[in-house]
């Protein structure tokens, strides 16, 4: 018997590219989690999505929610994204990712950095982010898969979604530098930005988020990412990038 045709297509840039961007752009994302003394039986929820400055994603929960103390119980979780459009809601892209939880450390180096990234992408988490029972996990993805469309379906790794450069720490540190002078003496770059590379309407975008692999926009409630066609190497490279970009 003949061997059935894959549906898989080969996983290539443009399709790396695609799932950083699905997921890179979401606000929120479903969650699935293993439901403690449950006999492994899945709970799903909806949370809030950042993203950290190596692409890892982020999410911001209660201790009081169902998923929080599944994953302090069994770290594994899924994550669900894709925004839907009109017409059949299968024929736009999402993207699943299978991750492992790792909880960040309120005291620790990294909370600070994920917390003001957090808050620049969802300004009124301002309201609870410091609550005592509010913390933030990190989600490293392990592998994913991504439905672009119908025919077009692919597996991609954890490491196809992440941001791999040596200028990562660097960026970051000047990250709210960055961002507070292009909003500021170069308004007008991110509506650029948005419209000409992201096909989003409207004006007045702001840049909340920069980092190695791309540029985060935000309007209101809708958040659009404009992903380098490779991640920048060093931190002397984003001016030059920047204004590349507006040309």
């Amino acid at each position: 018997m003949a061997d059935k045709p894959s549906v898989l297509r080969e996983t290539d840039d443009e399709a790396r590219k695609l799932a950083r961007i699905i997921l890179r752009s979401a606000r929120s994302a479903a969650i699935a989690v293993i439901e403690p003394d449950s006999d492994g039986f899945p709970f799903v929820s909806r949370v809030l999505l950042g993203i950290d400055t190596d692409g890892t994603p982020v999410i911001l929960v209660s201790a009081l929610s169902a998923h929080t103390q599944a994953l302090s119980t069994d770290r594994r979780c899924s994550l669900l994204t894709g925004e839907i459009g009109k017409g059949d809601p299968l024929a736009h892209a999402r993207l699943t990712v299978q991750c492992e939880a790792e909880k960040i450390d309120r005291g620790g180096d990294a909370h600070a950095g994920i917390r003001e990234r957090f808050i620049r992408r969802h300004p009124k988490a301002q309201l609870y982010v410091d609550f005592p029972d509010f913390a933030f996990f990190r989600l490293a993805p392990l592998k994913a898969s991504m439905n672009g469309g119908f025919g077009r379906a692919y597996v991609l790794t954890g490491e196809d979604l992440m941001i791999r450069s040596p200028a990562v720490k660097d960026l970051a540190a000047m990250e709210q530098g960055a961002i507070d002078h292009m909003n500021s003496d170069h308004a007008d770059a991110a509506s650029k930005y948005a419209q000409l590379y992201c096909k989003a309407k409207g004006s007045g975008w702001r840049i909340c988020g920069l980092d190695a692999g791309g540029v985060d926009l935000a309007l209101g409630d809708q958040l659009r990412r404009l992903e380098y066609d490779a991640p920048l190497q060093s931190k002397g490279e984003l001016r030059a990038t920047l204004v590349k970009l507006y040309r």
